[in-house]
């Protein structure tokens, strides 16, 4: 009869163990410290049966929302980036708002423990992950609840201005900590996040917004008529599908290797900011030396690893408003609007793409494969740009200038810069590499079973 597999070797097994020590211990510590506030929120507060009785509603009409969007959820959860927002806040905001700390503790568990079950463990998402994003919605909920305590109650909610004032706050003070607190250990975990990546999209935030408004007004309906919560099911479903169908865009137009936008998605994403832009716009080419030689010693599976440090390379030394994409194979492309005109902006671009081919010369690839260790050195890459409107009238022009003047940089030795209607004056140190033999790939470490 087989035995049941110890606790001890389970434990060892829980992915938390896996994340950078900063990381876990911030996980744990905000973990137990949410324990400890909702044990002494139930002491200091306590609760009556009426309490209770809202709370059950409040449980009852998020389990049956989880149900009726449990399919959603699962393709969300899928898609969605680290970052990720839940429509369940309609429900823990309200009961924040209208419950006493033991109360809310309970429909947040009840809601949660659900939520483990029929979207996140069935998506694969580890359960320290779900264990914190619910210790993070208890403090954000206990922040909204000493808020609305202290602005009167949710009776005061009617009473004009005022009573407005007191909806915004606590709206606020509920997203703020939430997202600070996902945010705190993205950052913890990846350092050199950026902002979007550590607080979400602008339009991420304003769907949590407006989930968290319909949660103000299922509290209002509370107060009035109970059965009134099940006016909030149908627009939290058509939301549900809205961010569904918006999701899926993304994900479409998003290079999996890479997470940069795919060919089609820049295209798109690229002609929409060139119509827009009132001035002069840059675009660059980049196109790997010798990637093939990576590729064909070492297969597939370790050229994209190594596309995918080299597209963080490239992101890491554009704005965060400058648009990357995978042209296709090893090329990337970039747009960067808001450069000066004239020979000042082709300096600017010429800079930008000197920093980028320098940070990809820099690069060290580790890569961990079964028997063998071993880094991937020695990259490097030839660009090429040009400007909108100088070179070009529409982005396909632009883009015909830019790919003539990378070949331009490949006749010329590869591993360097050249811009389109540029001088050579442009490309003089730093703007052009030393002058040397083509580059070279190299590998280093232990390497086992490879030639």
């Amino acid at each position: 009869m087989p035995q049941p597999p110890r606790l001890s070797w389970t434990v060892a097994r829980w992915s938390l163990w896996t994340l950078a020590v900063r990381v876990r211990v911030f996980v744990l510590i905000v973990d137990t410290v949410a324990v400890v506030a909702a044990t002494a929120g139930a002491f200091l507060a306590p609760s009556t049966g009426d309490h209770f009785w809202v709370a059950a509603i409040l449980a009852a009409a998020g389990i049956l929302h989880t149900e009726v969007a449990t399919g959603i959820e699962r393709v969300r959860r899928r898609v969605a980036e680290r970052s990720y927002f839940d429509l369940s806040s309609v429900w823990t905001f309200a009961a924040a708002v209208l419950l006493p700390p033991a109360a809310i503790v309970v429909v947040i568990a009840a809601l949660y423990v659900h939520l483990w079950f029929r979207v996140w463990r069935p998506a694969k998402v580890p359960p320290h992950r779900h264990i914190f994003t619910t210790a993070s919605v208890l403090f954000a909920a206990l922040a909204a609840h000493l808020v609305t305590t202290a602005t009167g109650g949710v009776a005061n909610w009617s009473r004009g201005i005022a009573g407005l004032g007191a909806i915004v706050l606590a709206i606020a003070v509920y997203a703020v900590v939430n997202t600070a607190l996902v945010a705190a250990v993205i950052a913890l975990d990846e350092p050199r996040s950026r902002l979007g990546e550590l607080f979400g999209h602008w339009d991420d935030n304003m769907l949590e917004i407006a989930t968290l408004c319909l949660g103000a007004l299922t509290a209002i309906a509370l107060g009035t008529n109970p059965w009134m919560v099940l006016t909030i099911l149908p627009p939290l479903l058509v939301l549900h599908r809205a961010v569904l169908v918006r999701r899926l865009e993304e994900v479409a137009s998003t290079d999996a290797k890479t997470g940069l936008l795919n060919a089609a998605g820049w295209r798109a994403r690229a002609t929409w900011e060139m119509e827009r832009a009132r001035g002069t716009v840059g675009v660059l080419i980049l196109d790997l030396d010798h990637f093939k030689a990576v590729n064909d010693a070492y297969g597939h599976l370790v050229g994209d690893s190594v596309l995918a440090a080299v597209a963080s390379a490239v992101r890491s030394q554009v704005r965060e408003n400058d648009l990357v994409g995978r042209f296709g194979g090893e090329e990337f492309v970039v747009l960067i609007p808001g450069l000066p005109p004239a020979r000042a902006g082709r300096a600017e671009l010429a800079a930008v793409a000197e920093r980028i081919r320098c940070r990809i010369a820099e690069l060290t690839v580790a890569i961990d494969a079964v028997g063998s260790h071993f880094v991937v050195e020695g990259l490097s890459t030839s660009v090429g740009g040009a400007m909108y409107p100088g070179d070009g009238s529409s982005l396909d022009q632009v883009l015909e200038a830019a790919d003539a003047a990378l070949y331009a940089a490949k006749h010329a030795g590869r591993n360097r810069v050249r811009i389109a209607g540029a001088t050579d004056s442009y490309l003089e140190p730093p703007f052009a590499p030393p002058a040397a033999a083509e580059s070279s790939v190299r590998w280093s470490g232990g390497l086992s079973g490879h030639p």
